[in-house]
């Protein structure tokens, strides 16, 4: 109150100034780029040559007054010039950006592609009711989501029927990703077995990815997508069946889908399901499948119960191994979320899927 007082100074209000000015200074008044110089020469020879070791703001400030400089600047200006110009002995994180999304698939990065995302939400109970498992799935760049809520644990055979549901509908992605739970990627106690989601994935042509276990950044999109399911249906509303969390979860779909309408319009476009196309489990599988994996101390890493020695080089690092059945090949390519362009070969190994009958 006191400011504005003093700002009206006995005026009527309609003839004061309100109008706020800006709080930095209409003339900004930098350092002679000579001093600049000037100090990081001195900064150098203190390092070197002094006597006592100091060569900080202080130290090259009464250096300058031993030179007889006219205008000394102060310790402060001396230490804004050091930090600007980078020759601090402490460093700074630097805070690179992010690389875009999809970088580890590089048709999706440049938005060529498509990438769904499926994820299942377990735990969930009804109170004096069954368990209720929910099957989640959203769109990399379109954000297109989908939900299915079931009474019951949620299988291969059920992710496969929704899956043909939703891409029936929608049109085929280039790519759809999955965490490594057995229901997505098939028992893991035998080597070169394909599950019953990774074979219908390549019967209609899209690539399967499974993404490395306990990583972050990955999953981000799906994960998210997953609380907020949680928080604006399974905790909004009271369900007493499984029918009422259907009911709530399909309008909030809908809703969200005509939310997103102009992102889903700008994704890339889908493919058209295949009319006349049918599904022969017993078929050799073919096309692609790409698992994100990390190498281990010795460059290693375990694909399909086989281990592969990738680069001895190459420790602790992110990889993805794209395995073509028809080619009968692995590629392992290096991956830096610092540099997400520059994806180069590691290795390239042979590979036959055995030709055994599925067994359901």
């Amino acid at each position: 109150m006191q400011y504005w007082l003093a700002r009206a100074q006995d005026q009527r209000l309609d003839r004061v100034d309100w109008e706020d000015r800006l709080p930095i200074p209409h003339r900004i008044q930098r350092t002679d780029a000579v001093i600049e110089d000037l100090v990081l020469q001195l900064r150098r020879e203190l390092m070197q040559t002094s006597d006592l070791g100091f060569y900080g703001a202080e130290a090259i400030q009464e250096a300058l007054r031993q030179r007889g400089l006219a205008a000394v600047p102060s310790v402060r200006t001396i230490g804004r010039i050091l930090e600007r110009c980078g020759a601090l002995d402490g460093r700074q994180r630097v805070r690179r950006p992010p690389p875009p999304r999809g970088w580890y698939l590089p048709p999706v990065a440049q938005r060529r592609a498509e990438l769904d995302s499926f994820d299942l939400v377990e735990g969930l109970v009804i109170k004096t009711g069954p368990q209720v498992e929910v099957l989640n799935g959203v769109s990399l760049h379109g954000g297109l989501v989908v939900s299915w809520p079931y009474a019951a644990s949620i299988t291969a055979k059920i992710v496969t029927q929704a899956l043909l549901e939703h891409w029936r509908l929608w049109g085929l992605p280039g790519y759809a990703q999955f965490d490594n739970d057995t229901v997505f990627q098939g028992p893991h106690q035998y080597a070169d077995v394909l599950g019953r989601v990774t074979r219908l994935c390549l019967s209609v042509g899209v690539v399967p990815v499974f993404v490395p276990p306990r990583e972050m950044g990955f999953q981000a999109m799906i994960e998210s997508y997953n609380g907020q399911w949680q928080s604006k249906v399974w905790a909004r509303f009271f369900h007493d069946s499984v029918t009422t969390v259907q009911q709530h979860s399909q309008r909030y779909v809908l809703a969200l889908r005509q939310h997103r309408a102009d992102r889903l319009q700008a994704a890339p476009r889908r493919r058209p399901f295949p009319q006349e196309w049918r599904l022969n489990w017993q078929a050799p599988p073919q096309g692609r499948l790409i698992y994100l994996r990390r190498t281990d101390a010795q460059g290693e890493l375990e694909l399909l119960g086989h281990s592969y020695l990738v680069d001895r080089h190459w420790l602790h690092r992110l990889v993805r191994a794209e395995v073509d059945l028809r080619r009968t090949h692995i590629r392992f390519y290096a991956l830096r979320r610092r540099e997400p362009a520059k994806q180069s070969l590691l290795k390239e190994v042979p590979y036959h899927l055995p030709n055994r009958r599925f067994q359901d």
